[in-house]
């Protein structure tokens, strides 16, 4: 009976060990990127449910002369302006990169906060591709770079007077600066209540 030499069943042996341990470094280099994918697009689900809360928040401000932000995120499940149970998002979600409760806040002009960000400084593998509402992420570096803001759209600009005839400042065409009283928390916005200069004819006499 012929007996297989020890040296080459040594070998085989260790064949088969390598060849599942590049397997399942595979297996979880695979796993990692999928579940990476995963909490990336939970990340964007999340962070854009704060950023309408945020929207929310700001529009159910009582004073529309004086629009408020929230304080902090508590403010977003139960509106401490409202003497009930006012909820602008439905609970507070964890950071789905970082797992924890805690976000980046980006601060607002009243002191508020205008919006959130993951506190990760891990590379995303997700660098283009973002839907508009997010196309200021495309080639973040870092996830605590995907900022979820919400910013007031701009008030449209004053039309300028008929004829070129100067307004307050002098200026032709300039619309006139509104009272101190009335100027906004925000500075691109027109202070409530401001309307266009209206435009004025004049009668041209007949020769």
């Amino acid at each position: 009976m012929v007996t297989q030499p020890r040296g080459f069943t040594y070998i085989g042996v260790l064949f088969v060990v390598a060849m599942m341990a590049t397997g399942l470094a595979l297996i979880g280099e695979v796993w990692h990127t999928t579940n990476l994918r995963e909490k990336e697009a939970e990340l964007l689900h999340v962070g854009n449910e704060y950023r309408k809360a945020v929207e929310r928040y700001y529009a159910a401000s009582k004073d529309p002369r004086n629009p408020q932000y929230p304080k902090n995120l508590s403010d977003l499940i139960k509106d401490p302006r409202d003497a009930g149970t006012l909820r602008h998002l439905r609970r507070l979600y964890p950071d789905p990169i970082t797992g924890k409760e805690e976000w980046g806040l980006v601060k607002s002009p009243d002191g508020g906060f205008a919006g959130v960000y993951s506190l990760s400084e891990e590379a995303p593998l997700k660098t283009a591709g973002f839907a508009v509402r997010d196309a200021t992420f495309e080639g973040k570096a870092k996830y605590a770079e995907w900022q979820f803001v919400f910013a007031p759209p701009a008030a449209p600009a004053a039309k300028p007077a008929a004829g070129g005839k100067p307004a307050a400042d002098g200026k032709p065409g300039a619309a006139p600066p509104a009272p101190p009283a009335m100027q906004s928390v925000f500075p691109d916005m027109r202070p409530p209540g401001a309307t266009p200069q209206s435009s004025s004819s004049s009668s041209s006499s007949r020769p």
